[in-house]
């Protein structure tokens, strides 16, 4: 199993020019503002201040990226955040896109809120990511406010509006630690095939 010690803050970058290379490959972390990206990443690193958690949603507005060791992981500004001016909504969005275009990511977690059904942001996250052949994993957050069988239920929606089966889905919860061993495993395999395809 993937162990994951000393995860460390690298740098944030706010345009194409300031992205990072790196010989290990870079996961990023997607998701909707407020959907719990810093909670899930501090778990994933088991730090309680990696990354920093904040009451307001859309405070993450840069591209952050953190050395986890075998792999880089890079923290995307969550989207779909109503309070927010057309202008920086504009910025955001030319700043993901640079990034799917040249910022090397390997793999992306597309995470989304267990409690509710996909927003057409999420959607069309997930579909840009099937048109380009992106590998991903969908994580589904806060599964320790549902109950078991609320989980079950409420991942059945997410597959019917991301079009996948119940279990690509995979309930995490930060509080707990529901989850994040098969995260982990889902990382070592994109580790696995990384290190295969370096010359």
């Amino acid at each position: 199993m993937l162990k994951i010690t000393n995860a460390k803050f690298i740098t944030s970058a706010a345009s194409k020019s300031q992205f990072i290379t790196s010989e290990k490959p870079i996961i990023a972390v997607s998701g909707k503002s407020n959907v719990g990206k810093s909670s899930f990443i501090n778990a994933l690193a088991g730090q309680k201040k990696l990354a920093r958690v904040s009451q307001e949603p859309g405070r993450t507005r840069l591209i952050n990226y953190f050395d986890f060791g075998q792999f880089i992981l890079a923290d995307l500004p969550g989207y779909g955040y109503a309070r927010v001016s057309k202008a920086e909504k504009a910025k955001w969005a030319q700043l993901l896109d640079d990034f799917f275009k040249v910022g090397g990511a390997k793999h992306v977690i597309a995470l989304c809120d267990i409690r509710h059904e996909p927003t057409e942001d999420d959607r069309l996250m997930v579909d840009f990511m099937y048109s380009t052949l992106m590998p991903f994993n969908i994580v589904a957050t806060k599964a320790d406010k549902l109950s078991r069988a609320q989980q079950y239920r409420a991942l059945s929606v997410i597959a019917a509006a991301y079009k996948c089966g119940r279990g690509d889905i995979i309930a995490t919860s930060a509080q707990t630690g529901q989850g994040l061993d098969r995260v982990r495993e889902e990382i070592e395999k994109v580790i696995s095939v990384n290190s295969c395809d370096a010359p």
